[in-house]
């Protein structure tokens, strides 16, 4: 089966018309202060003009307030907003925004477990490497994004070990933090189709 791909942290025109052309299925847009990758709403609904309605667009933030959430939701008009589990608690998300809830590695889990969700490393946007032992056992009971850690090299191992239902790359096709390498995009996207 074919994975799932997304392409997190985009900020330059390139970056996002190398994960266009490579046909991922999503791309990701960063709403977080402390990130290197972080846009202002409008800078990222500029980016995302650029990007065919089949890609899914994530507006991807870290405990957001619901202002910011509004201001997501009018500028950018994203398909999904990634966010910790236990922040759509306190979140009203507009009609036609889905989740893509953020579980971590070594966190405590919910009684049950998200129908889709991404699984990472301890520290977002880190480059900090998942369990995989931890999502190969979360992979068999839902559809799980992996993510952390991951990039060209190493993308193919995680698919053949986890078995996820999708990837999720952002520091891993990075030249330095925030500054994405369109030749890194391609290659991820190839080796996770190859895997």
């Amino acid at each position: 089966m074919r994975p799932w791909i997304k392409i997190c942290g985009l900020t330059t025109p390139a970056a996002v018309a190398a994960a266009v052309e490579s046909r991922v299925e999503a791309v990701g847009f960063v709403f977080h202060a402390a990130s290197p990758r972080n846009l202002a709403p409008r800078a990222a609904a500029a980016l995302a003009r650029e990007v065919p309605r089949e890609i899914l667009r994530v507006a991807v933030a870290r405990h957001p307030a619901q202002a910011l959430v509004d201001e997501i939701a009018a500028e950018l008009r994203p398909d999904l907003l990634q966010t910790d589990l236990e922040d759509y608690a306190r979140l009203h998300l507009p009609h036609g925004m889905a989740r893509l809830p953020v579980l971590r590695s070594g966190s405590p889990r919910a009684a049950a477990l998200p129908e889709l969700f991404l699984f990472e490393g301890g520290r977002s946007g880190a480059g900090e490497l998942a369990d995989w032992d931890e999502a190969r056992r979360l992979a068999r009971a839902a559809s799980l994004v992996l993510a952390g850690g991951l990039g060209p090299d190493n993308v193919a191992a995680a698919i053949a070990s986890v078995r996820p239902f999708g990837v999720d790359v952002s520091s891993g096709v990075e030249s330095a933090p925030g500054t994405k390498d369109p030749a890194r995009i391609r290659e991820f996207v190839a080796a996770a189709r190859g895997a």
